[in-house]
């Protein structure tokens, strides 16, 4: 019977582009959809931007923007790198939609009316200049456990320490700089610790609808205290004005937290989605067929094997069937750094012309149904898709579809001889064995299949040597049955391949002349079918296309060199420099770093309503009380870098010789007087 599939992948936060880590997860599910589709069961596959929240609403002000017009922005740019990695959502949609307000409210009232919703007071810092709670990173200090400065509210990025925001020392507001100070306020709490939720989420997490390894962690959450009480804690679903997000029914001023509305927006994005096609919302999701599944990364494991269903099965309605975890995306064995050059950008590798293909298959190939970290590595990367796809697969049309048009008007033969068939015969025999795979997720087992079976096909070829049967009189018979064994191979392998590489399986179709490719068609043969011209199908990579994905273009030398020793570097036009943007800052603190010799940490005020921490090797030119009050220019949309005294945050400018040891002369910009903090360099 088919089978009717509501999937969802985790929201991205709309307060930047896609990363590569939300590409891999939608090519994991976007493989898995297209697959049940295959079968012929009815998929409705939906996703939305998580709209809301103190970071979205501070990125927006400080744009210039409101929330909505900001978040509008993002949106705005989804579709270019969905459609680019064929990425076939139903629907994309906000958590900022009529929906996902309506729908939250009205699951709140089911839990309060379930008597599962309390109030307490919570303690909290609070910025007396911004007006407002501040979320924990938004909260900086020295860590209470190494001492190291400006970190973040809720860990150390020093020592790796994990603590509450109130052990911070020295703490400051990171918007505007203000000491913070404690205030409570009234928060609204679902009460998960309720024996009732403990019961049910005890037995959903253990009913086999986790992975193994997932439902394992989970039960590390129930364990019990000496009285036998579970050790579950109430969940914080409250947040106070100001804030971007829904507000909670009778409680003017209180939002809802954004965790508890972003899932929701799973919801929200597929009633706007039926209603778009005339299909009852609430009727579908009351219909026991339907299967709910959600991909998501492991980092929001507690989120959705907690808090979501809980949320769901105590507002009375349909929980998931299913919650698929993966691992994270790594870079040559490290975590993915922009600054280092590991990090990828899937806009940036659809700007240089690279295979979208390319990426799904390496990424598919890597893929299983546990909770793995994948490892991206250009060298494997060449290797692999150059290889499997170029050198296996497409090379098994590319050597027999000549043949076939110039010899026989690209008809096929009907009569493949003995070896032809038993050959088809033994890749039919993979196709249960694959859609298992598919079916749990083991990508990169199914593709290694794949590759295998082309392997026979390549040594078929091999054997009977196409080429030179062409060569000799009386054996056309022989050449045709061999390039038309090569063509219904070909379309098998495609068959197999469509749901990780579905823009070239189109090509195939319309160079076999096919309609699209269902998973039955393996039991169906092609016969005296007729093909189409061959075109080209994959070109292989380049591995100089993937220097241009990690690292910038090297300055070439310029001729003649400056006083200053030091070459010009290469040209560049006006829209290059406008890329920097360059601000009037004012060091309002200048400071030596202990166990630095080279370093002073600077306080500056770069117009911001807050203060930027950042590090310059200038402490053998300045010292700190010269610099304290004085104006100076900053790079103010530098990438922030991690370092070992802390996070700098731009990049001050000064000016020196190349040949530092015989012209130590090093000297930092100094506007003239009359500049302010935040007026642009231009």
């Amino acid at each position: 019977m088919p089978r009717k599939l509501f999937v969802t992948t985790a929201l991205p936060y709309a307060n930047g582009p896609f990363h590569i880590g939300h590409i891999m997860e939608y090519v994991q599910a976007d493989t898995w959809v297209r697959f049940q589709r295959m079968q012929g069961h009815e998929v409705h596959f939906v996703c939305a931007d998580d709209a809301h929240g103190a970071p979205i609403m501070i990125a927006a002000e400080k744009a210039g923007l409101t929330p909505q017009q900001f978040v509008a922005g993002i949106a705005a740019g989804r579709k270019p790198t969905l459609d680019g990695f064929h990425i076939a959502f139903d629907n994309w949609h906000s958590t900022d939609g009529p929906e996902n307000h309506a729908l939250a409210r009205s699951i709140y009232r089911a839990l309060r009316k379930n008597d599962l919703i309390d109030m307490r007071e919570v303690e909290q810092f609070y910025d007396p200049e911004k007006g407002m709670f501040l979320p924990d990173r938004f909260i900086k200090g020295e860590c209470p456990s190494c001492g190291a400065k400006d970190q973040y509210g809720d860990n150390c990025e020093a020592c790796g320490a994990v603590y509450a925001p109130t052990e911070l020392r020295n703490p400051y507001s990171a918007l505007s700089g203000a000491t913070p100070v404690l205030k409570t306020s009234e928060h609204f709490f679902f009460r998960l610790s309720d024996p009732r939720c403990v019961e049910f989420l005890e037995g959903w997490t253990q009913d086999g609808r986790l992975q193994p390894e997932v439902a394992n962690k989970v039960k590390e959450w129930f364990a019990r205290d000496e009285a036998g009480k579970s050790r579950l804690g109430d969940w914080d679903i409250s947040r106070e004005a100001p804030y971007f997000g829904i507000e909670i029914p009778d409680a003017p001023g209180k939002y809802f937290y954004v965790w508890l509305d972003a899932p929701i927006g799973y919801l929200a994005s597929l009633q706007n989605w039926l209603t778009k096609i005339g299909v009852d919302f609430d009727a579908y999701l009351a219909d026991p067929a339907v299967e709910q599944i959600h991909f998501i990364g492991k980092d929001i494991v507690t989120f959705h094997t907690l808090f979501w269903p809980a949320t769901l099965k105590f507002s009375g309605r349909k929980v998931p069937d299913r919650v698929f975890v993966h691992g994270h995306l790594t870079v040559s064995g490290e975590k993915m750094s922009k600054s280092r050059g590991t990090g990828i950008s899937p806009l940036r590798y659809l700007e240089l012309g690279l295979n979208a293909e390319w990426l799904r298959y390496y990424i598919a190939a890597k893929l299983n149904g546990r909770v793995e970290d994948l490892d991206f590595n250009p060298e494997d990367f060449v290797a692999r898709v150059n290889s499997d796809l170029v050198g296996k697969y497409i090379n098994i049309a590319s050597r027999a579809a000549g043949f076939l048009s110039k010899r026989f008007a690209g008809r096929l033969s009907a009569d493949l001889g003995v070896e032809g068939r038993v050959l088809l015969d033994g890749l039919r025999a993979h196709a249960d064995a694959l859609k298992g795979l598919y079916e749990e997720r083991e990508f990169g087992k199914a593709l290694r299949d794949v590759m295998l079976l082309a392997d026979r096909v390549n040594e078929y070829v091999d054997r009977h040597k196409p080429w030179e049967l062409a060569k000799q009189p009386g054996m056309d018979a022989a050449l045709h049955d061999v390039c038309s064994v090569c063509i219904e191979a070909f379309r098998l392998l495609t068959l197999y391949l469509k749901p990780v590489m579905p823009a070239l399986a189109a090509k195939v179709e319309a160079f076999l002349q096919i309609e699209p490719l269902l998973w039955a068609d393996v039991a169906r043969a092609l016969g005296h079918h007729s093909i189409g011209e061959y075109q080209h199908l994959m070109q292989r990579v380049d591995a100089r296309q993937l220097d241009a994905l990690f690292e910038a273009p090297a300055a070439a030398v310029a001729e003649p060199l400056l006083p200053g020793g030091e070459a010009l570097a290469e040209e560049i036009v006006i829209a290059d420099f406008a890329k920097v943007d360059l601000r009037i800052a004012r060091i309002v603190a200048a400071e030596r770093v202990e166990g630095s010799t080279k370093l002073l940490r600077l306080t500056l005020d770069v117009g911001e309503e807050r203060l930027r921490n950042v590090f310059g090797g200038i402490a053998s030119a300045y010292k700190p009380e010269q610099l304290a009050g004085k104006l100076t220019v900053v790079v103010a949309n530098l990438a922030p870098r991690k370092m070992k005294f802390g996070v700098s945050e731009g990049m001050v400018l000064a000016a020196s010789h190349a040949d530092e040891k015989g012209h130590p002369g090093l000297y930092v910009l100094e506007p003239w007087p009359g500049a302010v903090p935040g007026l642009r360099v231009r």
